[in-house]
């Protein structure tokens, strides 16, 4: 999960301009190091935070492996993170020597809002949904030869770039460059800030993924005898079964780093010795198992049970709920076959898959899988004739030559599609009708 954490990457990350950029605001370096750690450079460039986690079961919204944070850690800073994503637009050069150029703002349109003077959106402007960044002026004859009617037309058309995307962004950099083809190239980057929120996605050093259940406010959690409240609860289900021992020594191992002054190894042979850490541990008031008595922010009473609490080194992996939260009433349709389309970034559909049918099946819920199948996807009203089962049109079947025993339904447009195609290779479909409410 190292290669999905977010944190710094370079020394020059300011001055780049990637395609998509995730860095960590508050990067710190691991109290718990390792020798690999010293030996990549690790500390230098980091993608985590040291967070300080109780170990405990607390309100339900943590079991599966789900965190509980603190609001006033992710108000201060925890978990923030900047999201720099890359626009580029070439102006392209043609054959009869003309060329895209700039356009000009239209102080009449709201959506030329950020636009500047020299027709290209200015550094540091918020950008939300459907506003112009770029206005482009592009030649109307971009042939040599001039050859045709269309070709004669002399002139420019204006042409706009719109940020497309749901959620606001502020204009970080933008760069005119060109390209080894000559083509000039103006690349706009784009900057979000990111605080934590319900289901965003952490993780330790030692594969214990979660997502966030809760964010509670500090006074709701439990502090120590020192008034420190922890950033992160975890629940203690997550290490019997994983069977992650590391993650208890990193705990144990940075407690007593942090108390020492020191930074404490974790590898698992020849690392910092449980033993010397629980030395460490008592001689600074503690317990040698790095369990410290809470008192609950909630009633005030003193906790009957002794809490594992300590330092571990979180990290912000990129799975972020912003990106991947999808959902829609009615939308954009495929024209083939009328059913929703696919994917997020078009607006789609969430399928009702074969699984998901056998389950409304094993349910009994006939109606429901009615709605979803067809009421909800692609219905259709088409005509079919009784006597030969074929499709007919406006109460006329085109084989038996008649108006009569045209009954109307609803299908599919997929399932008449079907149809259809299976005629147009030379097989005949037809439908057989039944009467609703048969004779007895």
């Amino acid at each position: 999960m190292g290669k999905q954490a977010i944190g710094a990457i370079a020394y020059n990350q300011f001055t780049r301009i990637d395609t998509l950029l995730y860095l960590m605001v508050y990067p710190q370096k691991p109290l718990c190091k390792t020798r690999t750690i010293e030996l990549i450079k690790y500390d230098k460039l980091p993608a985590g935070q040291n967070a300080t986690v109780a170990v405990m079961s607390y309100s339900g919204y943590d079991i599966e492996d789900a965190l509980v944070l603190n609001k006033a850690s992710v108000d201060r800073g925890f978990g923030r993170c900047q999201v720099f994503r890359k626009n580029m637009q070439p102006l392209k050069k043609y054959a009869n020597g003309t060329a895209d150029s700039f356009g000009y703002r239209n102080l009449q349109k709201p959506s030329h809002k950020n636009i500047g003077h020299d027709g290209c959106v200015d550094v540091g402007s918020k950008v939300e949904k459907d506003d112009v960044y770029l206005v482009m002026n592009k030649p109307l004859n971009t042939s040599s030869s001039g050859v045709g009617s269309d070709l004669q037309r002399t002139g420019n058309k204006e042409v706009e770039m719109a940020y497309k995307l749901p959620d606001h962004v502020y204009i970080d950099k933008v760069m005119l460059s060109a390209t080894e083809a000559d083509t000039t190239i103006l690349k706009i980057q784009t900057r979000q800030t990111r605080r934590p929120e319900l289901g965003d996605k952490f993780s330790s050093r030692h594969g214990q993924k979660g997502v966030v259940g809760i964010i509670v406010e500090q006074e709701d959690l439990p502090f120590s005898n020192q008034g420190i409240t922890p950033d992160i609860i975890m629940n203690p289900h997550g290490f019997p079964s994983r069977m992650t021992v590391g993650k208890m020594l990193e705990l144990l191992s940075g407690k007593a780093g942090i108390l020492s002054g020191s930074f404490q190894y974790g590898t698992a042979f020849g690392g910092s010795k449980v033993e010397d850490m629980g030395d460490i541990l008592i001689s600074k008031g503690f317990s040698y198992s790095g369990k410290d008595s809470l008192t609950c922010g909630i009633t005030g009473e003193v906790q009957t049970f002794y809490t594992f609490f300590g330092p571990i080194y979180y990290q912000k992996l990129k799975h972020m709920v912003q990106d991947k939260m999808h959902s829609r009433s009615t939308g954009p349709r495929a024209t083939l076959t009328r059913q929703p389309t696919e994917g997020r970034s078009r607006g789609g559909g969430l399928r009702l898959g074969e699984m998901e049918r056998d389950c409304l099946i094993a349910y009994g819920a006939s109606q429901l899988l009615l709605e979803r199948l067809m009421i909800s996807s692609d219905k259709h009203q088409c005509d079919i004739c009784e006597n030969c089962g074929m499709m007919g049109y406006h109460g006329w079947c085109q084989t038996c030559k008649t108006s009569k025993g045209i009954a109307r339904m609803t299908i599919p447009y997929a399932a008449k599609l079907l149809m259809q195609e299976m005629l147009s290779m030379n097989i005949k479909t037809t439908m057989k009708l039944e009467d609703q409410f048969p004779a007895p």
